[in-house]
């Protein structure tokens, strides 16, 4: 295991007792988002000193010549979790609780969009606020289920 790998394993391990303290998902979720946004900053300014933005390294490493022909291969777009989530809304998915495991699932299958339950949450959560889903805790697993209300 690298140094750096080791590093992160440790200072995930001391916060995740105080992340895991907080009740609400949508709280856990956003205290890692932001560690993980300032990590993810300290590195950039660490590698731009070196020549290379942190954004052609990973262009380089897939095998691009420059980081704008990562999006010119590809072609368009895959549209965002949060296009997704709108457009199963209108379909008859959520008559019946799921999980945003299985609702994962689902926008892999039918959208093609690998989407981590962590980048779902948030909207799930917005969704449920703005009264489009509701939001049901489950009583087998202890996790929320989202329904159409």
């Amino acid at each position: 295991m690298s140094k750096h790998t080791e590093k992160l394993r440790k200072q995930l391990l001391e916060i995740s007792e105080v992340v895991n303290a907080f009740k609400s998902e949508a709280v856990q979720v956003k205290i890692i988002d932001r560690l993980l946004d300032s990590i993810m900053d300290g590195d950039r300014h660490e590698f731009e000193g070196d020549g290379l933005k942190l954004q052609d390294r990973r262009a380089a490493k897939r095998g691009y010549e420059d980081a704008g022909a990562d999006s010119r291969i590809r072609g368009r777009k895959k549209p965002g979790a949060t296009k997704i989530l709108n457009q199963i809304i209108h379909t008859d998915f959520f008559n019946e609780p799921r999980s945003i495991s299985t609702i994962a699932q689902y926008c892999k299958d039918q959208y093609d969009s690998d989407f981590k339950t962590s980048e779902l949450s948030g909207i799930l959560l917005k969704l449920s606020n703005e009264n489009k889903l509701k939001r049901e805790r489950n009583n087998e697993n202890n996790r929320f289920d989202y329904v159409k209300p």
